[in-house]
Parts: structure tokens; sequence; C-alpha cells
């Protein structure tokens, strides 16, 4: 199984710097969600790790092959799913998949393979041209897959996908995640959530955030919503200790943001038994990964 290790790795268009001394090593497998808003550097990243850009300034290793020295075989090691995902619209689905494999060098005795495990058998037949948005991902998928990578860099392949397609392209990932290292760049948390092991927040082109999915979800604020029986002012909510921001949402009830892991419901009971305030409804709500994700990009 292939490791990446990105090095200070730094990328210019002209007068404006895309990439910034980004850094960061990967295991042998899983799902790495690489996120950021539009025009972050995910692409240039991509493209940097295929060898479709030649690198500026720092490195990216693979395997001990650094990709300036050897990029044919690099590109033997990684699969590329593009947002664009071009395809020969006039082809059969296996026909395109043929054409890919005689131009990998691939025996076309996998192309069955690839067909059954994503899902494209019963569509073998039909002419790309013919294929929903969901099954046009899953033969740039195949395509991407045909010659066994060991990587697999996925760019936006859920966009534009109905929940049941979703559903599919999800659990096709989550499969080839076990035995395979992939990045993936999506705009959908729940997707990230649902998929991925770890996560690196992209901003202006710098890592802001590389944390395993499960610590970055740990280590983040609260909200507690509580119901009171009459009206409180928010300024005097805004006693609670690590508290960050007092709404009223609706009626008597109101949202309570803290800065703390701790559960701070203990609290807010301790602070309404202690001034005679009586509590209707008391829950505790995680602020999700969207949330961090505005939270660490807001600058942009």
């Amino acid at each position: 199984m292939s490791t990446i290790r990105v090095s200070s790795l730094t990328h210019s268009y002209a007068n404006e710097q895309a990439l910034k001394q980004v850094s960061f090593e990967t295991a042998s497998s899983g799902v790495i969600g690489i996120l950021g808003p539009n025009g972050a550097g995910k692409s240039t990243l991509f493209k940097l790790l295929c060898s479709l850009l030649e690198v500026q300034e720092g490195s990216i290793v693979i395997d001990d092959i650094d990709v300036t020295t050897n990029s044919k075989l690099i590109k033997k090691k990684i699969g590329y799913l593009s947002d664009i995902n071009p395809l020969y619209d006039d082809m059969y689905v296996r026909e395109y998949l043929l054409w890919i494999s005689a131009m990998r060098a691939v025996n076309s005795a996998r192309i069955d393979h690839v067909l059954t495990s994503t899902g494209l058998d019963v569509m073998a037949h039909k002419h790309i041209n013919e294929l929903s948005k969901g099954y046009r991902q899953r033969v740039g998928l195949a395509a991407a897959i045909l010659h066994d990578p060991e990587i697999l860099i996925l760019d936006e392949p859920t966009t534009g996908l109905d929940p049941n397609q979703l559903e599919d392209m999800r659990q096709l990932i989550i499969n080839l995640g076990k035995e395979k290292l992939i990045l993936l760049s999506t705009h959908i948390m729940q997707e990230v959530e649902a998929m991925c092991d770890r996560v690196l927040i992209i901003s202006q082109g710098e890592i802001v955030a590389d944390q395993k999915l499960d610590e970055l979800l740990h280590n983040q604020q609260q909200i507690v919503i509580v119901e009171f029986d009459y009206r409180v002012e928010e300024a005097f909510l805004s006693q609670l200790e690590e508290v960050c921001e007092v709404v009223n949402s609706d009626g008597f009830i109101y949202e309570i943001t803290f800065d703390s892991e701790t559960d701070m419901r203990a609290v807010v009971f301790d602070f309404a038994h202690s001034n005679g305030l009586k509590i209707l409804q008391l829950r505790r709500k995680n602020i999700g990964l969207e949330a961090q994700f505005k939270n660490l990009t807001s600058h942009t």
C-alpha cells in the first residue's frame, strides 16, 4: 500500500499563490477528506499529486519516489477522477473502458471485475450519452480504478447526484477505502462525516486543520438548548462560564453556545436553580462539521 509525504508545497499562477507551504503525510489506506472553499487550492493540490502540474517549490514523495523524478511510475500508482469527468459520449461503456485499458496496457479481463464492482455491469452495453449523472460518475470512477491503483484522487465525485446516487457512490468509495488510500474533495459535509477517516481543511492555499474526523468533531464547541417558563434576558444568561453566544431562538427557548468539551447542561441547570428559573427542556447538540468549516475559513 502507498503513502504520500508532502513537504512545504507552494504553487503559483502568474501573480496568484494557489498553495502556501502545504505539508502533510498519509497512512496507507482510508479516506481523507480535502475540504476548502472554491479557489482554496484543492484542485491544484490534486493535479500536483497526479503529476499533471510541475512542482515549483517543496516536494511530493509517494512510496519514497519523488514525483519530479519519476512521474510515469507515479501515474501508475494513482487513479484520478477530475471534477470535470471528461467522457466520450458516443462510446459504449464497455467500449470506453476497453479503450482506457489499451492506453494503460491493462489486461482487458479486468474490465468485467470493474464493471461489477462499480455497478455498471447492467449499463455496459449502453452509450455513455444515455447514462444519468450518477452512472456517468461511475464510469469515471471505473476508468480511474481500471489499472488497480493504490491511490485514488477524487475531485468532487458526488456533485450533482440525487440522494439515491449519493448513497451508491458513498458505498463504493467506502469499500474502496478499505484497501486503497483515497483523497476526496467535496462540498457536502454529510458525505465527509459518512465516508472520511481524516479531514484536511485548506483555506487560501494553507492547511488550517488536519485531524482525524472523530477528533475534529470531539474538540468542538457545543450548543445547549434550554427552555424556561418565561422570558429571560440574553445578557443575564451570558453570565454563564465559557459562554460564546446566547440566542433567543423561539419564545422562551434559548441556544447557548459554549467553548468547552465538558457537557454544560449541569452548569445551566445549577445556574437556573440558583436564580429561581424553571427549566421546561434542556438538551445538548454538537456543532457540526459545516459550522467548524465556516469558522476555519470565514476570512476567505
